[in-house]
């Protein structure tokens, strides 16, 4: 009977971790649902499983957004010309900004759409709402409000520009070095950083093969991202960048110790 207890401490310390991990608020909630249903009520799991995700969704989208300014942050504005790749990323509050990159994302929105045929900026991971310095796993650096990631341009079959995206959450679908093309990866996973390649398991084994870079679109969107004045760096592969004729000193390599940068953009302010 102690060690079931025990066992059961540790699960839900476990899922708070895993919540406060992935969404920074899912761990305070779990926690606060464990406190307000008793264990002595009628189907006690069914209804605390049903008030936590009740919770989280009403905490999510009606209460974050309106306390996250506290914090200097604020929500992505979606709309015609912007989007999170996946509704996950909205879900687990990995979508706020700083309200001075906010303004930046909606400034390259509206020229990467007007130059691309009516194309959004698709967005990937950006920051969590609360706390400068809070680790936005498995990112290093999406800590302060001022990163993100942002998609690459894709074309279909047909050569038409999409706003498909080839992997589930936008990572992991890499556009790898060719045999003439410098290959920073193999330096890096030569070097023993594991971790360089850990992005293609986020794709779970789903992804829209039929899709190709647009080598033009995509380099309309650097080009764009670098002439922002509020932008500081830009990380994208270095073969990347010479195959899609970039040069700029706002392009920096991002080093090994993070994860390859041929399946997105990291933009960051100054």
């Amino acid at each position: 009977m102690f060690m079931k207890k025990i066992s059961k401490t540790i699960l839900k310390i476990l899922i708070i971790c895993a919540l406060t991990i992935f969404t920074q608020i899912g761990g305070l909630l779990f926690f606060i649902s464990e406190l307000m249903i008793s264990k002595n009520i009628k189907s006690y799991r069914l209804k605390k499983i049903s008030w936590f995700i009740g919770l989280y969704i009403f905490s999510t989208f009606l209460i974050v957004p309106y306390l996250a300014p506290l914090f200097g942050r604020e929500k992505i504005r979606d709309n015609d010309l912007i989007a999170s790749c996946t509704f996950f990323t909205k879900l687990c509050n990995r979508n706020y900004v700083t309200p001075e990159l906010n303004i930046a994302l909606q400034n390259i929105a509206r020229i990467v759409n007007k130059n691309n045929n009516k194309t959004k900026l698709i967005y990937l991971d950006a920051n969590f709402p609360f706390i400068n310095g809070f680790p936005l796993p498995p990112h290093l650096s999406h800590n302060d409000g001022k990163k993100i990631d942002l998609s690459f341009i894709y074309a279909n079959t047909n050569g038409q520009i999409t706003n498909k995206k080839p992997a589930l959450f936008g990572y992991g679908i890499y556009e790898g070095p060719n045999s003439k093309e410098y290959d920073q990866i193999k330096v890096c996973m030569k070097k023993g950083y594991w971790q360089y390649d850990f992005a293609k398991y986020l794709t779970f084994g789903i992804s829209n093969n039929q899709l190709k870079l647009s080598k033009k679109a995509t380099k309309d969107l650097l080009l764009t991202i670098v002439n922002q004045k509020e932008v500081g760096k830009v990380f994208i592969e270095p073969h990347l960048k010479n195959r899609l004729g970039v040069q700029h000193p706002k392009i920096r390599f991002h080093g090994c110790q993070a994860v390859r940068h041929d399946d997105h953009i990291h933009l960051q302010l100054k």
